[in-house]
């Protein structure tokens, strides 16, 4: 067993730990990764990974200003500049990067794409340690900070550990920081598809009573579809062949999706967790360990970039001002910057749930009025969007 010493610990080294990871190296502060498994090589060949994320212009941004988003793109990423939803034909409501004069809104991206790309920047930055194949073991606070023993029993001593080790995270409940939480009666499954036709740069969404339809542009010929149904629907369709799920697709998606072949698909249930503390001295949670987010409209890896980003300008105030970073009152800064943000964002998705999942008359209609007039509002539309976005 040998004791080791560094600033700061960052427990997860996937799309949100690996860019704060690499954000800190970049400020000066010597940074460790605790991470189970290194991300697989790329290979421009293989079919698209199942789990997509649609990254926003800010978090373009982000990814930019680390110095990574070239090698995004040198390996796949898709632009969108359209985001449309509809449940009546007649109640569309769009979103055009042109609205916002912007010349996308955002990127489909992979997620081992991305998070390869962050970790190669780490592979290659000198204050950068990774420790992997590694997990945590136990966490014991001291006056200095914490003690972090690993899964060989090594020990670590650190200033501050980040918790960035998604929904189920470890760090949370060592930390014993509790979360409000409960299961949505909906679970989402997550379809690669080929397209006949390229798939464009347009995004869109169709709900229905059991749940969303939605749509996300690939590369090449490639799309992903996401289906939001009761959790024992998906259960189903996950039992069918490939086959199978193309004619469920071709029965219950609208008909703009043309005729589509399914190659691999995952399910997965949806639960909404929000810690009651993103911070305490000497530790802080980042992304899914802090909160998670009904998927919607895209935004939970977003809102863990913008968790991110005013972590990094916290803990760089704090030192450039002489003062303690790693202690609550400092950490304090970033919850009550960050808190608030993310239950609005969660809430909002938690109404479009509730609105879009009764299928009683007058709910129907009163929604679908609802988007008609959202189609129309103009300057608070574009409000909507950008706020969505993080602009």
């Amino acid at each position: 067993m040998t004791l080791q010493h560094t600033e700061i610990a960052v427990v997860g080294g996937g799309m949100v730990g690996g860019a704060l990871a690499l954000g800190l190296a970049q400020q000066g502060f010597d940074v460790t990764v605790i991470e189970q498994a290194a991300p697989a090589a790329f290979d421009p060949c293989a079919k698209p990974d199942v789990r997509i994320s649609a990254i926003s212009a800010a978090s373009v941004d982000l990814l930019c200003g680390l110095g990574v988003w070239d090698s995004v793109l040198a390996m796949r990423a898709h632009p969108y500049s359209r985001l449309e939803t509809w449940e009546w034909e007649n109640a569309h409501v769009s979103f055009d990067a042109a609205e916002l004069k912007l010349p996308r809104l955002g990127y489909m991206v992979e997620n081992n794409v991305l998070q390869l790309a962050l970790w190669q920047a780490l592979e290659a930055h000198s204050k950068v340690t990774l420790r992997v194949p590694s997990s945590l073991k136990a966490l014991r606070h001291q006056p200095s900070g914490y003690v972090l023993m690993l899964d060989n029993d090594d020990e670590m001593a650190v200033k501050l550990v980040v918790g960035a080790d998604g929904a189920n995270s470890q760090v949370r409940q060592m930390a014993g920081i509790g979360i409000h939480a409960w299961q949505y009666n909906q679970s989402c499954m997550l379809i690669t598809v080929q397209c006949e036709k390229a798939p464009g740069e347009s995004t869109w969404q169709h709900f229905t009573p059991n749940g969303p339809h939605a749509f996300l542009p690939l590369f090449d010929n490639w799309a992903s579809l996401v289906w939001y149904d009761k959790p024992a629907r998906i259960r189903q369709l996950q039992g069918l062949s490939m086959e199978q799920l193309r004619r469920e697709i071709a029965q219950h998606f609208p008909a703009r999706l043309g005729n589509v072949t399914p190659v691999t698909a995952g399910g997965f249930p949806l639960t909404r967790r929000h810690a009651l503390h993103y911070a305490r001295e000497g530790l802080a949670l980042v992304g899914d360990a802090a909160h998670t987010i009904h998927p919607l409209a895209g935004q939970g890896v977003n809102l863990g970039y913008r968790d991110v980003d005013a972590l990094l300008d916290v803990l760089n105030n704090a030192r450039s001002h002489g003062e303690t970073w790693s202690s609550h009152q400092v950490l304090q800064r970033y919850q009550m910057r960050r808190m608030a943000d993310n239950f609005i964002m969660q809430s909002g998705m938690d109404l479009f749930y509730a609105g879009f999942s009764n299928d009683a008359g007058p709910v129907r209609i009163l929604r679908n009025i609802g988007l008609m007039a959202a189609e129309r509002a103009g300057g608070l539309k574009r409000q909507a969007l950008k706020y969505a976005l993080g602009l």
